[in-house]
């Protein structure tokens, strides 16, 4: 399939329902300072319904293969976007931005990524038709990226570089003024902290794009499949972030996981010329990266629970035995 075979009527579809979605979503937050955790599960839940069902359209339509390489893009954006959860936690704690207040941060930092996104994906595209060998110099950037992720825990970090090039170089001030990401000071307009958290997330963003849009373009050269499936990917941060921003941390392995991706498309990319891996291959090693690293995780997680608690079980063994001896 080539884009020219994708009828504007599907174009419009995808931007319908993202319409529908968004406006939805903002209609059940109206008014609300904050949203529950159960709330955030919910919506992380039906934002994957509706990306894998407009994968379900894109079977009907184009058929199994195309359908394969629309999972295999969604996945790896999905996968490489949980990194953006450390990202944001490490964002909001630095500007100690209160929870109620995070939500319309992170609303208006993903919209303005779905727009960064059109254009590398756009510029990518045309990049690869023109020029071949640009295959090999985005396989390279992705082996890179493997090995930075590979060799950093992002919840190890405890600053961030946007954060504080952007407040040393802004008129910022250090007070809320409720949700607004400006303020007037002494008849002077100034930034608040959102607009910092703000401005951070979109700069993050464009250095996360460099790594996962050419992960994208490795299942697919489509406009309509890598788009649409970024967006869909992309779309459900928020609640996600909502949903485990107190318990990202925990996932210790989940950086091999990435590495593994990231190293898996860098690979695919290079040598495309010679080796074709079919998308359905691809889909499963993204699953077993991922599903392995989160399942090593919660398993060390048990583990040491259960070394924690361990003392504390013994020790009425302990000092039973104590006083039997003397």
């Amino acid at each position: 399939m080539n884009p020219s075979q994708v009828s504007p009527w599907e174009w419009g579809l995808f931007g319908v329902i993202v319409l529908v979605m968004i406006v939805v979503d903002l209609l059940a937050h109206h008014h609300k300072h904050g949203e529950s955790k159960k709330a955030a599960y919910v919506w992380s839940v039906a934002w994957i319904l509706v990306g894998l069902a407009f994968g379900g359209f894109v079977w009907a339509r184009h058929g199994g293969t195309i359908a394969q390489e629309y999972l295999g893009a969604y996945l790896i954006e999905k996968s490489l976007s949980l990194d953006n959860l450390f990202v944001f936690l490490v964002i909001f704690s630095s500007l100690n931005v209160p929870e109620d207040k995070q939500r319309g941060v992170l609303f208006w930092g993903i919209f303005g990524a779905l727009i960064f996104r059109a254009i590398f994906i756009a510029l990518g595209l045309e990049a690869l038709e023109r020029w071949h060998w640009v295959v090999y110099i985005f396989g390279a950037i992705l082996l890179v990226a493997a090995f930075r992720v590979a060799h950093r825990h992002p919840s190890e970090e405890s600053d961030n570089k946007a954060v504080d090039w952007l407040s040393k170089r802004l008129p910022v001030t250090k007070e809320f003024e409720g949700e607004k990401f400006f303020t007037k000071v002494n008849g002077r307009r100034m930034g608040t902290p959102l607009l910092i958290a703000l401005l951070s997330i979109e700069l993050t963003d464009v250095a996360f794009a460099i790594d996962s849009v050419p992960a994208a373009l490795s299942v697919s050269h489509n406009l309509f499949v890598v788009y649409t499936s970024n967006v869909f990917a992309i779309l459900g941060l928020r609640a996600l972030y909502i949903a485990l921003a107190k318990t990202v941390h925990e996932l210790r392995y989940l950086h091999w996981g990435l590495a593994a991706v990231l190293g898996f498309a860098g690979l695919k990319m290079i040598v495309s010329d010679w080796i074709h891996v079919p998308p359905l291959l691809s889909v499963a090693i993204i699953v077993v990266c991922i599903g392995a690293s989160v399942w090593l995780s919660l398993h060390a997680r048990k583990k040491q629970q259960r070394r924690m608690q361990a003392p504390r079980d013994e020790q009425p063994r302990g000092g039973r035995h104590e006083e039997l001896h003397a």
